[in-house]
Parts: C-alpha cells; sequence; structure tokens
C-alpha cells in the first residue's frame, strides 16, 4: 500500500466507512453535515473512497469538523488530479490524516474502483451508506462489509429518489440497519400502538408537513421515520397524504 501522511496505528482503532453515490443530491448533503460532525465528536476516523459525491463530501465535512479521515484512492497515488481534488487532499494531510492507494501511477479503471472499495471495507470497523441506486459502487462496499460480519447502516431516503433506492433496500432486505438521524438507532417499532406517527394516522389522513408540526419535530427526521415505516409497510403514501395500512 502507498501512503501519504504521517503513518500511525491509532488512526485506525475506530473507522466509520461513509460512502454513497457520485450522484449526491441535497439531501444527501444536509444528511452528511448532520452525521459526519457527531461521528467527529464521538472519536470516529472517517474513511472514504475521496470519489466526488458523496465521498468527497464526507472527507471536506471531517476535516471542517476538525476530525481525522482516510481517503484511500481509486487511482495511484502518484497519478494527477485537479485543483479541487489536490486543495481536499492537502486539508486532509493538514489534519492528521492518511492518503492510501494500492498503485503508484495507476489511473482509475472498472477494476481498480472495486479493489478500492475492498480496502475501505477492510479499514472500517462498521460502515454508514448515505445515498446509493440500485446498482452502486457503494452498495459492492456494502455487501463487502457485511461478509466481514462488521456493521452495516443505511440513511433512508426519499421512495421517489433514485439514489435512495439501494438504501432503502437495503433496510427492507434486514442488510442494513437505519440510520434516523439523532443516533445511531435500531429499526423503528412496526406497532401502531408503539409510535407516534402511526398512532396519528389511525384516524386522519395527513401530509407530511402536517405530520412534522402536530408532533413538533423537524421535517428531515419525519421524511426519514415516513420513508422507514412506508418500507415496512405499515404506512401508504398517496396523492402527497399517508394513510395508516
Amino acid at each position: 500500500v502507498f501512503y501519504r501522511g504521517n503513518w500511525n496505528n491509532q488512526i485506525f482503532t475506530q473507522c466509520m466507512g461513509v460512502v454513497g453515490s457520485r450522484h449526491m443530491t441535497d439531501y444527501g448533503q444536509r444528511v452528511i453535515d448532520k452525521l459526519v460532525p457527531q461521528l467527529v465528536l464521538e472519536g470516529w476516523t472517517i474513511v472514504s473512497g475521496f470519489m466526488y459525491g458523496v465521498d468527497v463530501a464526507a472527507h471536506q465535512a471531517c476535516v471542517d469538523a476538525g476530525g481525522q479521515t482516510i481517503a484511500v484512492l481509486g487511482w495511484g497515488i502518484n497519478y494527477p488530479v485537479d485543483d479541487d481534488q489536490a486543495k481536499l487532499l492537502h486539508r486532509i494531510l493538514d489534519t492528521n490524516g492518511l492518503i492510501l492507494s494500492l498503485w503508484d501511477h495507476q489511473a482509475g479503471t472498472n477494476w481498480t474502483f472495486p479493489a478500492r472499495n475492498k480496502v475501505v471495507a477492510e479499514i472500517c470497523r462498521e460502515l454508514i451508506v448515505i445515498e446509493a441506486a440500485q446498482k452502486s459502487g457503494a452498495l459492492l462496499t456494502a455487501a463487502m462489509v457485511r461478509n466481514l460480519h462488521k456493521k452495516v447502516w443505511a440513511v433512508p431516503g426519499p421512495i421517489t429518489s433514485s439514489v435512495s433506492a439501494g438504501t432503502n433496500k437495503l433496510i427492507a432486505q434486514g442488510q442494513a440497519i437505519s440510520w434516523l438521524g439523532d443516533s445511531f438507532q435500531l429499526p423503528l417499532p412496526q406497532t401502531h400502538s408503539s409510535h407516534p406517527i402511526l398512532s396519528l394516522l389511525l384516524n386522519d389522513q395527513l401530509e407530511a408537513g402536517a405530520i412534522a408540526r402536530k408532533l413538533n419535530q423537524p421535517m428531515d427526521q419525519i421524511a426519514s421515520q415516513l420513508t422507514l415505516l412506508t418500507l415496512q409497510g405499515n404506512i401508504i403514501e398517496k396523492n402527497v397524504k399517508y394513510y395508516a395500512s
């Protein structure tokens, strides 16, 4: 493995992989802005694949929060990068992070990125998938992490979003634990009596905004919970209103 930075084994003791779509949405960016500083505060090293989209946003949020991050490149460590990438790589090194690669001057190709994903899977203790389409390199990394018997988290997203289809599927099939915003959480209870949204919808049909107002919760948290409840089959969305199933 080629590397840049000051190698310190301590940086590898508590690593969280953060991966996701190259076509990150505003929702994905908001999740990263909320998630990564929390992880830094809890002492996690952020590990990602330094690709535009979720990967780069995770590295950026980490150094902005004063944390340490490990960038695993999908190309050679001495292969040229653009100015914005170079600036971020310098910031990673300035905050005592590491840059890793399996190669020296290798260009990025179809086979180098899966090899990079395997390094991410090996390094991280746990993995969070922010956004991922049905066919995504992030899902490949998640499968590698599961095969290593490590914990996989996924952030539920809008059911209308193509880049949330993969994360929602991971949760629905029990291949990942949903991350719901405030802390790492197990999937929501599936009984009507134990969840406030389901209790509201037993006798009414409401839009997401009305649910947020009635429960006095932020809209992004309500949206995540509605997505998960829909995936679990507890509620149905029709004409922008939600119904208890």
